[in-house]
């Protein structure tokens, strides 16, 4: 079997980390596979390394991420591609899809000796029409349409099946899946879901308006959005905090249920109401 093991080369917890794993794993009875990145940090390591990312896992049998959930929203995206399994551990402060905290790798042994649980989690395809031109993004999190450096209010209008059915006046719009319930969404005001369900969560972002609320659409639901900028401002299209796209008032942005998922692995049942208010006491301090 082979496992990719995934690290946050920014946080030396997570290569001493990422070195125990490496131990633990292969004397399991694995081969460890490591991205080419992580040569100088791991280089010393009994593992081998891939070429690029996308081999990395085109080859893995499952992949392991050792960091936060920046580490695995930027994992997962290979992973869907791939239909690679995708577990997290967490050396960072929250890690609300790391399911693996420090004191429990040892429990990774089960990726190789078997009991590890499967959960499906429902994915965003992103398309943003530019010029007549198409390009497609794949949100794990969340897609959020904002105002650029001005803080200026921009109006939104949101279709649904190609219909308009509202006008916002906000900061932004969000679009988020039910794993990302508990990111951007939640601290707008959002509600949680639990992640196996499939569905859209629309959120305004400081909506001008009191009867503004966060709306729940079917997962079959094809939303799309178009603004109107304020002369002298600017709107960005976000996708999972980590790329964006300067949008125009010819733009369209369309929001759909990906074709693509994303595998998560569990070590052991946890309750995920029960997890989630562990988390959220943590994040009081």
């Amino acid at each position: 079997m082979k496992i990719a093991i995934i690290v946050n080369l920014t946080k030396e917890k997570a290569i001493a980390c990422a070195r125990q794993i490496i131990c633990l794993l292969q004397a399991a009875g694995a081969s460890v596979l490591l991205p080419p990145d992580c040569r100088e940090a791991l280089g010393d390591c009994c593992a081998a390394f891939a070429d690029s990312i996308e081999q990395l896992f085109e080859t893995a049998d499952a992949a392991v991420t050792v960091g936060g959930d920046g580490t695995i929203i930027h994992s997962a995206k290979y992973a869907a591609q791939t239909a690679t399994p995708l577990i997290g551990v967490n050396v960072g402060r929250l890690g609300f899809a790391a399911d693996v905290e420090v004191n429990e790798i040892g429990d990774l042994k089960k990726l190789v000796s078997g009991g590890c649980e499967a959960e499906e989690r429902m994915l965003l395809d992103i398309e943003v029409v530019s010029n007549g031109q198409a390009a497609h993004y794949l949100a794990v999190n969340d897609a959020v349409v904002t105002h650029g450096t001005l803080s200026k209010i921009v109006d939104f209008h949101l279709f649904l099946d190609g219909e308009q059915i509202s006008r916002y006046r906000a900061d932004g719009l969000l679009f988020s899946t039910p794993t990302g319930s508990t990111a951007y969404s939640l601290s707008a005001g959002g509600p949680i879901l639990a992640p196996e369900m499939d569905c859209i969560l629309m959120t305004p972002v400081c909506p001008h308006s009191l009867f503004s609320r966060s709306v729940l659409f079917s997962e079959g639901a094809d939303l799309s959005v178009k603004v109107k900028i304020p002369e002298g401002c600017s709107c960005v299209l976000s996708i999972d905090g980590e790329t964006n796209i300067n949008i125009t008032e010819d733009d369209v942005i369309h929001i759909k249920k990906s074709a693509l998922s994303l595998t998560l692995l569990s070590v052991k049942k946890r309750n995920f109401y029960r997890k989630l208010n562990e988390k959220l006491k943590e994040r009081e301090f």
